[in-house]
């Protein structure tokens, strides 16, 4: 087993896995609003959390929790300007964010399309810092990341074999993904790693064969970049359709 003692949820189809993880985001909120009066994040882009976010937009989510109290973080983005179709920022704030009363200093997202993009890493955990009351050392501890998967096995932008993957200190990093020709910034496996909560969303039988190697094949993180995640006090849920758990053997159909 690559990952220490995930969690999983496992249902009919994606409709079924959004409405769920919905719930799942719902409470988290409603707990850390009411333990420390606010609830942190980091939101992940792809289709599977469209859906979700488009849900938290409606009744009853949209009136149970307090999105004035909710502060937004990014996983990762791509080196695009916000308003760019590609944007991760862009897709949340079409699905979930416009829809609702949040305050703009609430929504720390990723400024992907500077040109310094080491400075722009550096200054969004400047950010995350300065939200955190905290600066260098151990990363503060978001309530919740959501992550996806990729085809070859990455999550945020945490490629194989590039140079995120061997961050130990910096919180946030723009990395150099070879294959795509361009770079992003992503949160670190560190960074990730120190959150209260870790969901992944995946649906759909191309998810299956990745997800069966990322889980139960051998430990190669550098190959398989979702293996870095595993946090170190938090919980690790992963929010499957059927077709997604279908060649896992822990998972019973």
């Amino acid at each position: 087993m690559s990952m220490s003692n995930p969690i999983f949820h496992v249902f009919p189809d994606a409709d079924q896995l959004s409405r769920a993880a919905a719930d799942e985001v719902a409470g988290a909120a409603e707990r850390a609003i009411a333990v420390c009066g606010r609830f942190t994040i980091a939101l992940s882009g792809g289709s599977t959390p469209r859906r979700l976010f488009q849900l938290l937009a409606e009744s009853p989510y949209r009136e149970r929790i307090r999105w004035p109290r909710v502060e937004f973080f990014w996983g990762d983005e791509r080196t695009v300007p916000p308003d760019h179709p590609d944007s991760n920022f862009r897709m949340a704030n079409e699905a979930l964010l416009h829809k609702l009363d949040i305050p703009a200093c609430n929504l720390h997202r990723m400024q992907g399309e500077r040109t310094d993009l080491a400075a722009a890493a550096r200054d969004y955990a400047a950010e995350i810092g300065r939200v955190f009351a905290t600066s260098a050392g151990v990363p503060p501890s978001l309530d919740l990341v959501l992550l996806g998967m990729g085809p070859e096995g990455h999550t945020a932008s945490l490629f194989p074999n590039t140079i995120a993957l061997e961050q130990t200190s910096h919180w946030v990093v723009a990395n150099h993904v070879q294959v795509k020709g361009t770079y992003r910034l992503t949160l670190t496996a560190p960074m990730i790693n120190r959150a209260a909560q870790v969901m992944f969303l995946l649906a759909g039988a191309d998810k299956a064969a990745i997800l069966a190697e990322v889980l139960e094949g051998p430990h190669d993180p550098q190959r398989l970049p979702s293996q870095l995640i595993r946090p170190t006090a938090g919980s690790l849920h992963f929010f499957l359709d059927q077709a997604a758990a279908a060649q896992l053997k822990r998972v019973k159909p």
